[in-house]
């Protein structure tokens, strides 16, 4: 496993920087999503099984930067 994931302390929150998907991440399988559609929000639980997905949570873990901000719990659960 690569050793800068090792030193991450979970949970982890991002959001896409167009503000409609917010992350929880709690582990580098397992995310939460919430997804905004309109006024409305859609919770999903991302477990990676494949690889594409363990390359998706790593990315918001690692790479995120451009596509994606830190964020606070708090503003994770305003968003429920």
């Amino acid at each position: 496993m690569n050793s800068s994931l090792e030193s991450i302390k979970y949970p982890q929150y991002r959001k896409y920087k167009n503000g409609l998907s917010y992350f929880k991440i709690s582990s580098p399988v397992l995310a939460e999503e919430i997804k905004v559609v309109g006024s409305k929000r859609f919770v999903y639980t991302i477990e990676a099984k494949q690889y594409p997905e363990k390359v998706f949570i790593n990315d918001l873990l690692l790479s995120y930067a451009e596509f994606a901000d830190e964020i606070s719990e708090e503003i994770y659960k305003q968003n429920l």
